[in-house]
């Protein structure tokens, strides 16, 4: 009877240890290899919606570049430089998208008199690198691309880093990391990435507990090398110095509008928050172009960020 009873202890620990050990294995693959949009589908929705512009960027003065990433991999970015200026923005897109998504970007900082660099990140658009880690890699890649962008300006740089979703998150851990950039825009980042991914399972999924997300990690620290408790803006949005503003849609029902509403309450100094009452996620500049630049260019002169361009240079840039 004694024996019966270890071995069946043993098959039933066995068992539940490979039971955690799929699940844990499973959902690691399901962050490390999110699935990225088709490439085809995200330059048809931007055309269609008249957010790119072919014409547009074939006569861009433009220039691409490969940046090697200290993660060892090439990072692509395009240069786009309208402008004979030493201002320039880079442009950080979010998870699953590419830098087709910031073109959007790159016009409406054109129209206020800066140049800017659209790039993909890491797994995504034509950039190397095998797994997505929702910034805890993707902020050394931003610190290469922040390093070249210096070198092909000089020491009169000016810069500001805009992201977006992933890229808000990529932005601020690497402002918390580097904070060498002149200011920084933060458009629906989430404030801790365990909560975010906790919320998602728990409104898309049966899965209302955290063992899956505790398993997740437990393989990610063996199979990609980092835990996704240092992916967390929260922790380091207090080390920012210069200037940042935060937007969020009030309907984002994917990153709620509190983990924005919590990174500008944590950060010290100068910021300010914008709320839009339209739009849900990563969609405050779609469904609110006017306002959102005009958003934008106030936060820049409220820092003596933006050069006033006279009215005719700035409808020339739009035309």
């Amino acid at each position: 009877m004694k024996k019966r009873l270890l071995l069946t202890s043993a098959i039933v620990s066995s068992t539940l240890t490979a039971s955690f050990a799929a699940l844990g294995f499973a959902a690691s693959n399901r962050l490390m290899y999110v699935k990225n949009k088709d490439a085809s589908l995200i330059l048809e929705r931007e055309t269609n919606a008249k957010r790119y512009d072919e014409a547009w960027y074939a006569n861009a003065k433009k220039s691409e570049q490969w940046i090697e990433s200290a993660n060892g991999y090439p990072i692509k970015a395009i240069f786009l430089e309208p402008h004979t200026t030493n201002r320039y923005v880079i442009i950080c897109h979010g998870v699953t998208e590419s830098k087709v998504n910031s073109f959007k970007y790159a016009r409406m900082f054109e129209r206020l008199g800066f140049n800017s660099v659209v790039y993909d990140h890491r797994r995504h658009g034509e950039s190397g690198g095998k797994t997505t880690s929702f910034g805890h890699y993707e902020k050394l890649d931003l610190q290469a691309v922040v390093k070249a962008l210096k070198l092909h300006v000089g020491p009169s740089l000016f810069f500001g880093i805009h992201g977006e979703s992933m890229g808000a998150a990529t932005t601020l851990l690497y402002a918390g990391m580097e904070d060498s950039a002149d200011f920084y825009i933060s458009d629906c980042a989430y404030s801790d990435i365990s909560e975010q991914i906790l919320h998602v399972m728990r409104t898309t999924t049966p899965m209302r507990t955290s063992l899956a997300l505790r398993l997740a990690n437990v393989f990610l620290k063996l199979r990609d090398g980092y835990s996704i408790t240092t992916v967390s803006p929260r922790e380091v949005v207090k080390k920012i110095a210069k200037p940042v503003l935060f937007i969020h849609s009030l309907p984002d029902e994917f990153v709620l509008p509190k983990m924005t509403k919590e990174l500008f309450e944590l950060k010290q100094g100068a910021k300010q928050l914008k709320l839009f009452e339209q739009g849900e996620h990563a969609q405050s500049f779609n469904k609110n172009p006017d306002e959102y630049e005009g958003t934008v260019a106030e936060f820049l002169m409220a820092y003596d960020l933006l050069i006033p361009k006279p009215a005719a240079d700035v409808s020339q840039i739009s035309s």
